[in-house]
């Protein structure tokens, strides 16, 4: 396997980090997204209950701490006072910034699945140009050595695909889980919106 990586040449060094920054972020991400981080589904229920006990905004915050949902609850919260339309707005800024997080690094993983078959066609076109360099310098007096040429020469194509292919799979997935993600934190804000506007004192008497 390293005699074959050798083979490649100098651009097997950047698709081999390109490799190597797709997995860190595919691995990151995956934990970032993970359910119970992101959207924990008791989270919107333990947030009514606060509420309900009359908790303060420091409880608040502690019970909402390190969940980009938490994040949206309290912006909504904070604003709950001045009536739907600024409590949705907050929410609706809260929210875009938590959809930029979530979506972290999702760019640097859709380039790497772009470019790391160009360097490998990049490094297959190099190769050719030596083979062909090659037999007009020396004839085609020995064919093994022709074909080991070619055969190196495309092994950069391959292991830029190699590269690509589970990269774009994962981009893509990705971002179907952020979408998946928004959607239940679209349904759990519009339904604390709801449950505190409910529960908050009519304008007359807000002194």
């Amino acid at each position: 396997m390293l005699e074959l990586i050798r083979s490649g040449g100098w651009l097997m060094v950047p698709i081999g980090l390109c490799s190597v920054g797709a997995l860190g972020i595919c691995l990151e991400r995956l934990w970032s997204l993970r359910v119970g981080r992101a959207v924990p589904h008791t989270r919107l229920g333990e947030v009514k209950g606060a509420l309900e006990d009359g908790a303060e905004m420091g409880a608040l915050e502690h019970l909402c701490a390190g969940s980009p949902l938490g994040a949206i609850f309290l912006a909504g919260i904070a604003r709950a006072r001045h009536g739907r339309d600024a409590t949705k707005e907050a929410m609706e800024e809260a929210a875009a910034s938590v959809v930029h997080d979530m979506e972290r690094y999702l760019t640097a993983l859709g380039t790497i699945a772009a470019i790391s078959p160009l360097l490998g066609l990049l490094g297959t076109v190099l190769g050719m140009i030596e083979v062909f360099r090659a037999l007009v310098e020396d004839g085609i007096g020995n064919p093994e050595i022709f074909a080991s040429g070619i055969s190196e020469a495309l092994v950069t194509s391959a292991a830029g695909l190699a590269v690509a292919i589970p990269a774009l799979i994962m981009h893509r997935y990705l971002l179907r889980k952020v979408d998946d993600r928004v959607v239940v934190m679209e349904r759990c804000s519009s339904q604390l919106v709801e449950f505190v506007l409910a529960a908050a004192p009519p304008p007359s008497e807000r002194r």
